[in-house]
């Protein structure tokens, strides 16, 4: 965390003072919003490695939050939820969230997702910024992805996924590679490869691709085929 900037945006003030000591006592700066408009104006102000968003908060709660954000960044974003419902990760994740942690949660392992945001986040900005095949283009900067030339409309999510199989064409990649790649900790529950496979699939669907070049490789994982 040594050098990183951090926003963290909670209403609860004993969560903030908590979290604060934690990223402090690892070399983080913290800049701290108790409500959803400081933290939209801190994050214009000061350009965030990463964002702490807590999802019940008055007036403007984290939903919105998040959208805001979304139309301006791709700056990692770490859901706070008190939430343990399945559906409400789910609609975090769509949303165009990088991670999610229930409250009450684990100093450290808030500690560890955030890390491994920032790393995945660093790799990706070191990486080339577009790929091209005769199907699919992949502008990585400006996140857009297209097929066939019509746009694929991913969330976030989607959209790191489909990087991690254009990076590695032709090769199978497992669950836990895949894990690691687009939601950057190979810790999470594998049942997730397989539901948001399903939903890139769909998008190329939608764009009018009839078979997506995403094979399920049996046993292994899956794999990226680019056209010939």
């Amino acid at each position: 965390m040594k050098g990183n900037r951090v926003l963290l945006i909670d209403d609860d003030a004993d969560v903030r003072a908590m979290v604060r000591r934690l990223y402090e006592r690892n070399e983080a700066e913290v800049i701290e919003a108790s409500t959803g408009a400081e933290g939209l104006r801190a994050l214009y102000g000061t350009r965030p490695d990463l964002v702490l968003l807590d999802i019940t908060m008055p007036e403007l709660d984290g939903w919105r939050v998040l959208n805001r954000i979304r139309q301006q960044t791709d700056v990692p974003v770490l859901m706070l939820t008190a939430s343990d419902r399945e559906m409400e990760k789910v609609r975090a994740l769509r949303a165009g969230a990088d991670d999610y942690v229930t409250k009450p949660f684990g100093m450290q392992e808030l500690l560890a997702r955030s890390e491994a945001l920032l790393r995945r986040q660093r790799s990706t900005e070191e990486a080339p910024t577009k790929y091209v095949d005769a199907l699919v283009s992949v502008d990585f900067e400006g996140a857009e992805a297209r097929a066939d030339g019509q746009p694929l409309n991913l969330t976030p999510l989607e959209f790191r996924l489909l990087t991690a199989f254009v990076r590695n064409p032709n090769q199978v990649l497992s669950q836990d590679q895949l894990l690691a790649m687009a939601w950057g900790d190979s810790g999470f529950a594998r049942e997730r490869v397989k539901i948001y496979v399903g939903y890139l699939r769909a998008k190329f669907r939608e764009a009018g691709v009839a078979e997506p070049p995403i094979d399920t490789v049996r046993g292994f994982g899956y794999r990226y085929r680019p056209p010939a």
